[in-house]
């Protein structure tokens, strides 16, 4: 009786090189996140906010805003919240930042909600995020002025997946 024929790799070493492809492709996409390095943005054209943190958005529907939020957005933002807004994953997909508010009939609540939004926003831009030890976003407070961070969130109100009814 013939003997089978023996697969060319044991099915042990096939096994072991899927797992190095698995564990050299986890740390390549990783490794793309990176080490974030935040970049100035210039906010010439936007009216001066003044020192005092605001905790709502002075440049809301300001078409000039929203041409430099886009700019800041895209050296800042778009490697984790992807480009115009749109996350692939890493980090949360800022278009639907207002969403609930969005869904909110009375124009007072709505407002409300907008602005506690804003407020959560700027904190989040500000100081960053970390769990555990482990940072998730970095701080932009002393990278990003004021005003670029207003600007961002402008862009993002332009990318709203939910626009907010008038």
């Amino acid at each position: 009786m013939p003997r089978p024929a023996r697969p060319a790799h044991p099915p042990s070493r096939r096994l072991r090189a899927f797992a190095a492809l698995v564990a050299a492709g986890a740390c390549a996409l990783a490794l793309a996140h990176g080490n974030v390095t935040p970049q100035a943005v210039d906010t010439t054209g936007l009216a001066p906010v003044g020192e005092a943190w605001l905790n709502a958005n002075p440049y809301e529907g300001d078409a000039k805003a929203v041409e430099i939020g886009a700019s800041g957005f895209n050296q800042n933002c778009a490697r984790c919240h992807g480009l115009e807004a749109i996350s692939g994953g890493i980090a949360p997909d800022l278009r639907r930042l207002d969403n609930d508010c969005a869904t909110l009939a009375d124009k007072a609540r709505r407002d409300a909600c907008v602005k506690d939004n804003d407020e959560y926003m700027i904190t989040t831009v500000r100081h960053g995020r970390s769990r555990n030890g482990a940072v998730y976003m970095p701080p932009f407070e002393g990278v990003l002025s004021q005003e670029a961070m207003w600007a961002i969130k402008t862009y993002l109100e332009s990318r709203r997946e939910k626009p907010l009814p008038q």
